[in-house]
């Protein structure tokens, strides 16, 4: 049983509560998975890194305070992508954290090769930018996106807690799968199946009607309360996702189908370090009230190569806002665009985004 405990770096930390008393209820391996690092979420972290500031999630004191003593407690894993730009540092960080809640010290391991701009595959990334007719100047990292065969081997070894930096988002899901029922790395209908409940728990209360809320099309009870998922697998690849008993949310065959889609090119080839999984099968089936099945995922072998992420300074970014009332409030904050493109253009600033919020702010309408 796996369940999700945040599925970005600003999410809820009660949210995991609720899930750890799932998982500690339940037999059998549980995990609990913190996915937290978007894009710009690691860039942000390779800029403090390079300041001399840490380079990890400086919240995850506050994911984990709530619920380590339960989890250590139950025998519930933690794996968390914390690490950013130092899973190192993260590591100590949670040991420390350890020690001022008064817990025993328990086995952390964290998993690295993602760097590759300081790593063996620097050459590699020369060529990749090369290609685009750029250069390693301006660039400030550059991050693999590997699988999820560290985290595998890290809770093989008897870790407790496994941070990362930067993997893909479902072998988060993936690697403790593998280890608990040990599916072979060439298994690829049950690797697609692990990749895909990834898939359907990264994204933390999407998948229980979070985003999925549209009042008067798309109802989802007491948001407030909101319930993070649980994926329930089986060693042959079935999937049941629901959420904790007695939190907000829901889950469907709609929320479920929406999430499945959501950010899928290609629904035949969804790349990832582990497995090409194919979703042209997929079935699902509700198994009463915030059950759902979900089987007929199969794989196809990985790709030869790695998706990376490469930070490059862009300059700055600035917003302002000024505030006009009255029946000529219109005319007024244009005058104030105008005065400011004028002046700025005199620095050599010729972009410039102006909107009226009140008037008309999603089209860039006066730009």
């Amino acid at each position: 049983m796996v369940g999700s405990g945040a599925g970005f770096a600003t999410d809820r930390p009660d949210g995991a509560v609720a899930v750890v008393q799932a998982l500690a209820a339940a037999a059998g391996p549980r995990y609990l998975v913190y996915e937290t690092l978007a894009e710009r979420t690691l860039a942000f972290a390779q800029l403090r890194a390079l300041r001399g500031e840490a380079g990890y999630l400086d919240r995850l004191t506050e994911f984990l305070e709530p619920v380590l003593a339960d989890c250590l407690r139950h025998g519930i894993r933690i794996v968390a992508n914390f690490g950013a730009a130092d899973p190192a540092g993260a590591c100590e960080a949670i040991a420390a954290l350890l020690r001022r809640l008064g817990l025993p010290p328990v086995r952390l391991a964290y998993v690295s090769g993602d760097d590759v701009l300081t790593g063996a595959a620097r050459p590699q990334l020369e060529r990749a930018l090369a290609e685009q007719a750029l250069d390693l100047e301006g660039v400030v990292a550059a991050n693999a996106y590997i699988g999820a065969a560290g985290i595998a081997e890290a809770l093989q070894r008897g870790a407790e807690i496994v941070v990362t930096g930067r993997v893909a988002d479902p072998s988060l899901v993936l690697g403790p799968l593998v280890h608990a029922f040990g599916w072979a790395w060439d298994d690829w209908d049950r690797l697609a199946a692990g990749t895909l409940a990834g898939h359907l728990l990264e994204c933390g209360t999407q998948v229980t009607g979070g985003y999925f809320a549209d009042p008067g099309l798309k109802e989802v009870p007491d948001l407030a309360n909101l319930g993070f998922p649980i994926g329930e697998i089986s060693s042959d690849g079935a999937i049941v996702i629901t959420k904790p008993a007695g939190t907000g949310g829901r889950v469907d065959l709609a929320t479920v189908k929406e999430q499945l889609l959501y950010e899928i090119g290609d629904p035949a080839a969804y790349l990832t370090p582990d497995v090409v999984l194919d979703l042209t099968g997929v079935a699902l089936a509700s198994e009463g009230p915030d059950r759902v099945r979900v089987t007929g995922a199969r794989g196809r072998p990985c790709p030869a190569t790695l998706r990376a992420l490469v930070c490059r300074r862009g300059g700055w970014l600035a917003e302002a806002e000024i505030s006009y009332a009255g029946p000529n409030a219109a005319a007024r904050g244009r005058l104030a665009l105008d005065i400011l493109r004028r002046r700025l253009a005199r620095l050599g600033i010729e972009r410039l985004q102006g909107d009226l919020i009140g008037l008309c702010s999603a089209f860039n309408d006066d730009e």
